[in-house]
């Protein structure tokens, strides 16, 4: 006679087998919803990043007093929090977390970088001689991007005391952009993912080997 005990644990190994085999076959499968979600998150995003640099150049920026350039950069650092603060609130209740992450890490850190571009632009123009050579919005928006990669200054440098302290605080303010700011972003995600319980690779197109 066959044990019924054998023959339960025969049909739950099965059934748990099945499962297996349905679960990699699902994770197989083309997601036609998260590759659109995917595709919609990277185009909003290359459009973000687009719109604000056109806004960039497009900009009047006419020239301002060094206060004015200072008090200019610390309501542009405080938007910046505010619109971040903002995305991480809205990647915890995104039924993409992940790829919101990728969107507001496009909207803030252009936002970020454009706003020190600016910001050297205007102080050039308020205060000639500040760096080693006239800037152009596209020379302050290299030399800003010099600063945040820390690749090194070539034919662009500060050279007055405002100038070297506006580029110090670029480098701090980044440096916490890269460091806390991408662990807030994290467990943002983490907290969407997990009032969804959901798992992390649920965000992109699925892979045999996630």
């Amino acid at each position: 006679m066959n044990d019924p005990a054998v023959a339960r644990t025969t049909s739950a190994r099965l059934r748990q087998k099945q499962s297996q085999e349905q679960e990699l076959e699902r994770r197989r499968r083309p997601d036609g919803p998260r590759r659109r979600a995917t595709a919609a998150v990277l185009v909003r995003a290359a459009l973000i990043a687009t719109g604000l640099v056109t806004v960039y150049y497009v900009l009047p920026l006419d020239g301002r007093s060094t206060t004015g350039t200072s008090a200019l950069l610390a309501c542009g650092l405080l938007l910046v929090l505010v619109i971040f603060s903002w995305e991480v609130r809205a990647i915890t209740h995104s039924p993409y977390p992940r790829l919101k992450a990728v969107e507001a890490l496009a909207a803030t850190l252009v936002l970020f970088l454009l706003l020190f571009a600016g910001t050297y632009y205007l102080l050039e123009h308020s205060t000639p001689g500040s760096f080693s050579e006239p800037l152009t919005k596209t020379d302050s928006l290299y030399f800003t991007l010099t600063t945040f990669t820390t690749v090194g200054y070539g034919d662009v440098a500060p050279r007055t005391q405002t100038g070297r302290v506006l580029t110090m605080v670029q480098m701090a303010v980044g440096l916490l952009l890269v460091g806390i700011a991408a662990r807030i972003l994290a467990g943002a995600v983490q907290a969407g993912l997990r009032r969804r319980g959901r798992e992390p690779s649920d965000d992109f197109a699925s892979r045999p080997e996630d």
